[in-house]
Parts: C-alpha cells; structure tokens; sequence
C-alpha cells in the first residue's frame, strides 16, 4: 500500500512537469501570466511532496528493515543447511 503512495507522488509529480511542459508550448496567455500560473503549480507541487515526503521516506525505511530480514534469515537458512550438511558428512564417514 505504501508503494502505491510513492508511486501516485512520482507519477503525480511527472504529470505536473509534463503539463507544466505542454502549457508552456500551447499557453495562449501571456508570459507573465504563464510565468505566475507555473510559480503557483509549482508552489502547489512543492507543497503536496513536504506534506506526502514522509511517506516515500517510511516506505525507503520499511523496504530496508524488510530486506535485512529477509537477508538475516537467509543467512540463518545457509547456516542451517551447512550445519546438516556436515552432519550427514560426518555420519557418512563414521558409518
């Protein structure tokens, strides 16, 4: 769910660069007026990712405290098989 977030903030923050982009291209207004209406698109981007940032941040945190889990526990799992390994090795020779 939170991958859903940061990717609706990528693809959000894509589609204002592009329309940004666009507008500039066709804007029948004015370059004053086109300049304001890009400073206020922006402001409104630049607002929109301080207040959803935190949540790209928790995902990278979450994301990372999962890997090294899972790189944990696949060393636990190495261990483990190693571990019978040599056991059976050791059986094997004594039989």
């Amino acid at each position: 769910m939170h991958h859903n977030g940061s990717a609706n903030v990528l693809w959000f923050l894509a589609g204002i660069g592009l329309g940004t982009a666009v507008g500039v291209v066709l804007a029948p207004a004015s370059g004053a007026d086109t300049r304001k209406q890009i400073g206020a698109r922006a402001g409104q981007a630049r607002e929109y990712v301080s207040l959803h940032g935190h949540e790209a941040y928790d995902l990278g945190r979450d994301l990372y405290e999962k890997g090294k889990q899972l790189a944990d526990d696949a060393a636990e799992m190495f261990d483990e098989g190693r571990r019978l390994v040599e056991e059976a090795e050791a059986e094997a020779q004594n039989a």
